[in-house]
């Protein structure tokens, strides 16, 4: 009777044993690779930002991260496509201003993309830079504003897309300097820039890392920053806001995921994007394109996102745009 006792407190101990050793089925995540969603053409500042992540995450996570460009209706195609997947942690959106732009510049938008996602975190805030063809006269942002005025509806700027922060900062300056220009929407900015450069359309208020790219390149002038105090990575150009009082547009980017993915799976998503923003090396990059690491617990995205979405409601509402 001891040894049969014995035996099954035994047998017990090793069940318990082989239970406690089993992780839960989140703990084991990822297991296969891992799709980020991304609005915009490659080569832009968006795709920029998420590869330099997607390395660091795939390195970290143990399993590839892979940048799938789904470009199109100012990123809402991707967002689209992120919402209606499984929620499993496998497709995850990269969140941009363009985001909360959407939410109600977009009349017939087939999701509600607060309630339709779950913040996962925080990466970086940036600015956005205004850049002109080198062919275009106006070397200042006063300047530009006079040469505008007097020539109405013959000056146009590109943009990443309708709804984006890159076509909002141009027409917030629109409406607030009362300069009349021509909007020419691109499937992200990297696709616009040859244009640019031959003056074939004037400017562009970008994304700082695409931005200071081409004009490191010497193919397009910046006037100035869309941030109400000049940006420390580029201390030497000016902020609009120096000429045009009050102007301001300054973006974040992030990472969501579609309603229902498991708690479990946001947080080892959060801590490792927390874990690389602490990454001197990794910080570096991100400085190297003009961003500013802004780590966060998914709570505090969630309501920076919905800060953005109303700020950005009163912004649409102020310029009087709309997309059906």
């Amino acid at each position: 009777m001891l040894r049969i006792l014995r035996n099954g407190v035994f047998g017990l101990a090793v069940l318990l044993g082989l239970f406690s050793a089993t992780p839960p089925a989140s703990a084991a995540y990822p297991e296969r690779p891992v799709h980020w969603l991304i609005g915009f053409a490659a080569g832009g500042p968006v795709d920029i930002v998420a590869r330099i992540m997607a390395q660091w995450l795939s390195d970290r996570l143990g399993q590839q991260v892979i940048v799938e460009n789904r470009t199109g209706s100012g990123g809402n195609i991707a967002a689209a496509a992120a919402i209606n997947s499984a929620p499993d942690g496998y497709t995850l959106l990269f969140v941009a201003p363009n985001n909360a732009i959407s939410t109600s510049l977009y009349k017939k938008l087939p999701f509600d993309f607060l309630r339709d996602t779950v913040p996962v975190a925080s990466i970086m805030q940036l600015t956005n830079m205004l850049v002109v063809s080198n062919a275009f006269p106006p070397k200042t942002v006063q300047e530009f504003i006079d040469y505008c005025k007097a020539n109405p509806g013959k000056i146009s700027f590109a943009s990443s897309g309708n709804g984006t922060s890159v076509h909002m900062s141009a027409e917030l300056f629109k409406v607030m300097t009362k300069c009349d220009m021509v909007h020419v929407p691109y499937r992200g900015s990297a696709i616009a820039f040859p244009d640019i450069i031959s003056n074939k359309v004037q400017l562009i208020f970008d994304n700082l890392p695409s931005a200071m790219e081409q004009v490191k390149g010497g193919n397009v002038r910046a006037l100035g920053v869309t941030s109400p105090q000049r940006w420390p990575s580029v201390p030497d150009v000016p902020a609009i806001a120096e000429t045009v009082p009050g102007f301001e547009s300054v973006g974040f980017y992030g990472i969501s995921a579609p309603k229902g993915t498991p708690p479990e799976v946001i947080e080892i998503l959060n801590k490792a994007v927390g874990e690389a923003l602490k990454d001197p090396k990794l910080v570096a990059r991100l400085t190297e394109v003009g961003g500013i690491p802004k780590p966060m617990t998914s709570a505090e995205f969630g309501k920076l996102v919905a800060d953005e979405t109303e700020k950005w409601r009163k912004v649409v509402e102020f310029a009087g745009v709309s997309v059906d």
